[in-house]
């Protein structure tokens, strides 16, 4: 009985495509499959918001104010994530600088993969030099991967690597970037550069320069004081530097050590946690 309701319904199916066809009648392409849905945060990611409204979050790579000069991919809102662990350091840290008058302001917290993978693609594309002026006006674009401005891996895709500074309160507005305005270098004096509202740290944000070095002899008086201001701040709360780079720190110990993760930075990786 199988075989012969199967062959029934094979030749339905014929008749009925052949009837279709007689009359001139279009038949509707099978749906496609459905694309696989995008990855979601582990349980131990929360919006920065979530746990400290306070802290300000100026999230550059939403932007084309960056050095690849065009948002990056994955940065689909401009929000910052991290390990719960991370967060709830960063709200201590910020507590304290609270009280002497000044606020933690992250340009860029969990990174996604395929945002490195990005950057990977516009280092090795040596004829986009759109934003060299501001970013890395000294460094030939070919030695970016040599000179370790570029990776392949970043500790930022592992949730508890944040890049910040800090903002004396009140905190003065920053006006957006306009793409195709004229660029300054990132290490002329703090009234030249394009304007933040962060205290001047010697250097602007992802500045691919040695005078980016934390503790560059060359950065004295009040850079120097705030560099430290904002490593002691910190570091009391178990955050790590980069000494390469003043804006970088990584909470220790990492719930993540070895994992790069790749889902979106978008409120709906973290919703309900």
């Amino acid at each position: 009985m199988t075989g012969l309701a199967s062959a029934f319904r094979t030749l339905a199916v014929t008749a009925a495509a052949g009837l279709l066809a007689a009359t001139g009648a279009v038949v509707a392409p099978a749906p496609p499959a459905s694309a696989a849905p995008e990855p979601k945060a582990p349980g131990e990611f929360v919006a920065l918001s979530s746990v400290d409204r306070t802290i300000l979050q100026e999230m550059r790579y939403t932007t084309p104010h960056n050095f690849v000069g065009e948002p990056v991919d994955g940065y689909r809102q401009p929000l910052c994530i991290l390990t719960r662990p991370a967060a709830e350091a960063l709200h201590r840290a910020q507590v304290r600088l609270l009280a002497r008058g000044y606020t933690l302001k992250v340009y860029d917290c969990y990174r996604p993969q395929r945002a490195v993978d990005h950057f990977v693609r516009w280092a090795k594309d040596l004829g986009d030099e759109r934003m060299k002026k501001e970013f890395y006006p000294l460094v030939d674009k070919s030695r970016l991967f040599a000179d370790g401005y570029i990776a392949e891996k970043s500790g930022h895709s592992r949730g508890s690597t944040v890049d910040l500074t800090i903002v004396r309160l009140p905190a003065a507005p920053t006006r957006a970037y306009v793409p195709g305005e004229r660029l300054v270098e990132c290490y002329a004096p703090q009234s030249e550069r394009f304007p933040d509202n962060a205290v001047d740290m010697g250097t602007g944000y992802d500045c691919f320069d040695t005078l980016s070095h934390t503790d560059d002899p060359r950065i004295q008086g009040v850079q120097r004081a705030h560099r430290q201001l904002l490593k002691t701040a910190l570091a009391e709360q178990g955050f790590v530097n980069l000494p390469e780079e003043w804006w970088h720190y990584t909470f220790k110990p990492e719930p993540f050590p070895s994992t790069f993760f790749d889902f979106p930075v978008a409120r709906r990786s973290v919703a309900g946690h």
